[in-house]
C-alpha cells in the first residue's frame, strides 16, 4: 500500500475558523481528509503505546498561522511520517493506526453508521448479499460472507476480499486487496462507479494449500468456481486434449479431479494483469504480467500481433521497480509501468509473507487475524514480516509518476518470447533464478 499526501485544502470549521486539511491518498485514491491536530493525536497515542524510540519523529507545532511555504513543508513531513508508520510492521499493523484510518475514512465520506446490504461476487459471478454495518472493517465483512456461505472458520484465512473493476465484456481487473485499515462498504461506494465490485478469491499462492481447502464442501466449491473461471477467461493455458478432459470431469461433477488436473496446467493459481509497459527484456516493451508460483511472468508479444489493447497513456500513473538477481553477482532494476503496479507489489510481498510463514513452520491458518478480547490481532508469524521500503526510482529521467520501488533480489521473473502455448517455449525464453526456493531473511 502506498500512502501519500499529495495535496492540502483550506476548509472552514463549524465555528467559522479556517483550517488546513491534509488529504491522505492510498494507491493514488483519496482515503480520508484529516487535520494536523488529528494526526498529532494519533502520534501521541502511538508514542504512549509503543514508546518514543519506536515511533518516527512528528512535525512540530507552530505558534502562529502557517505561511503557504510552511504548509507545503508540513505536508511533505506528514507524508513521510505516514509512510514510515505504515511500513513499520508493528505500528502499521496496530489497531490504533488502522482504527484511526477507518474512522477518518468514514468521517471524510460522511457515511453514518447503519445497517446496509453489501454485494460480494464469487469468481463465477454468483452474488452473495450480506447485511453489515457501514462501519464494519474488512475482517468483519469477510467473516459475514464466510458465514453466509457456511465456510468453516478455519478456512476463512485462505480467502480475501478484493476490489476489482468490471469491464464491458464482463472481465475483471483487480485493483487491490481490501486492507484492515478500510471499511469495504465505504471504499466501494465512495468510488461512485458501478463498475467497481468486491470479489471473494483465494489469497494464497502455494497450490499445496488447495488440499486444506478441498477438505470442506464449501471450500471445494469456491476453489472449483475460481478454477473454472480462470480457465474460461484464458488465465490458465489449456490444450485441446486437456480441455476435453476437463469438460468430461465437469460433466461428471468431479470437482476434485477437475482441480487436480488444472493444477498441472501452466498458470494455475496465477493472477493476470492488464497489458502494461516494462523496461525488460527491452525498454518500452509491452507485456502481460502474471503473478503466481513465486514468480512474475512476463508474456511478450512478437511482430505477429499485440497481447491485447495497449494501456492508454492517461491511465498509466504508477510504477513498480524492483532489483532482480539476473545471475550471480548481477543485479538489474526492472520497472513495470501500470495502473495496477501497487497490486503487483502486494502480490510480491504476499508471496514473501507466505514463504516466511512456511519457513518458520507456521500454518497459513495463522495468517487470519483472530479476535482476542474484542480486538483483532496479528499472528506472530505476520508481525515478523516487514514490508519492503519505498525507495527512489532507479531512473531519475522518467516522467513524474507515483513510484513504488523495492529491492527484491529473490523474485523469479520469466520473459516469454511469444503468446503461444507453453509447449512451444524454448529454454532461452525463460529468465528465472528461483531464489524464492531458498529464501532467507537476508533476501528481503
Amino acid at each position: 500500500m502506498h500512502f501519500s499526501i499529495p495535496e492540502t485544502e483550506s476548509r472552514g470549521a463549524e465555528g467559522g475558523a479556517a483550517y488546513v486539511a491534509y488529504n491522505i491518498h492510498v494507491n493514488g485514491v483519496l482515503h480520508c481528509r484529516v487535520r494536523y491536530s488529528q494526526l498529532l493525536g494519533l502520534h501521541e497515542q502511538l508514542r504512549k503505546e509503543y514508546g518514543a524510540n519506536v515511533v518516527p519523529a512528528f512535525p512540530p507545532k507552530k505558534l502562529f498561522t502557517l505561511t503557504p511555504a510552511e504548509v507545503e513543508q508540513r505536508r511533505e513531513q506528514l507524508e513521510k511520517y505516514m509512510q514510515a508508520v505504515r511500513q513499520d510492521p508493528v505500528l502499521g499493523g496496530s489497531e490504533t493506526f488502522n482504527s484511526f484510518l477507518r474512522k477518518a475514512q468514514q468521517e471524510t465520506q460522511q457515511v453514518p453508521t447503519e445497517e446496509v446490504p453489501l454485494e460480494v461476487l464469487l469468481s463465477n459471478g454468483q452474488k452473495v448479499v450480506v447485511t453489515i454495518l457501514t462501519s464494519d472493517q474488512t475482517e468483519d465483512v469477510l467473516e459475514a460472507v464466510a458465514s453466509k456461505l457456511d465456510l468453516p472458520e478455519d478456512l476463512v484465512g485462505y480467502f480475501s476480499l478484493f476490489l476489482a473493476r468490471e469491464a464491458k465484456d464482463g472481465a475483471f481487473s483487480f485493483v487491490r486487496k481490501l486492507q484492515e485499515f478500510e471499511l469495504p462498504y465505504v471504499s466501494v461506494t465512495s468510488l461512485r462507479n458501478p463498475e467497481y465490485k468486491i470479489i471473494l478469491r483465494k489469497s494464497y499462492w502455494d497450490s499445496a494449500y488447495d488440499d486444506d481447502v478441498m477438505e470442506q464442501r464449501v471450500g471445494l466449491n469456491l476453489l472449483y468456481a475460481q478454477t473454472v473461471s480462470d480457465i474460461e477467461r484464458g488465465w490458465i493455458l489449456v490444450t485441446k486434449e486437456q480441455h476435453r478432459q476437463l469438460k468430461s470431469l465437469q460433466e461428471k461433477v468431479s470437482k476434485k479431479e477437475f482441480i487436480r488436473l488444472a493444477q498441472t496446467l501452466k498458470y494455475y493459481g496465477y493472477l493476470k494483469f492488464e497489458p502494461c509497459i516494462t523496461d525488460f527484456p527491452e525498454k518500452g516493451c509491452q507485456v502481460v504480467v502474471s503473478a503466481g508460483n513465486n514468480e512474475l511472468n512476463f508474456q511478450v508479444p512478437t511482430s505477429s500481433g499485440p497481447l491485447g489493447s495497449s494501456p492508454g497513456k492517461a491511465e498509466v500513473k504508477l510504477e513498480l521497480a524492483f532489483e532482480y538477481l539476473m545471475s550471480k553477482d548481477r543485479l538489474q532494476w526492472v520497472t513495470i509501468t501500470s495502473p495496477q503496479a501497487i497490486m503487483l507489489s502486494i502480490c510480491l510481498q504476499s508471496m514473501v509473507d507466505e514463504l516466511m510463514v512456511k519457513k518458520s513452520g507456521g500454518s497459513i491458518r495463522k495468517l487470519f487475524r483472530r479476535r482476542a478480547n474484542g480486538a483483532l490481532r496479528r499472528s506472530d508469524s505476520q508481525q515478523a514480516v516487514k514490508s519492503p521500503p519505498l525507495l527512489d526510482s532507479p531512473d531519475g529521467s522518467r516522467e513524474p509518476v507515483l513510484k513504488l520501488s523495492s529491492k527484491l533480489t529473490s523474485v523469479s521473473l520469466r520473459g516469454i518470447s511469444h503468446a503461444g502455448s507453453a509447449g512451444e517455449l524454448g529454454a532461452n525464453d525463460f529468465h528465472g533464478n528461483y531464489a524464492f526456493e531458498g529464501i532467507g531473511d537476508e533476501d528481503l
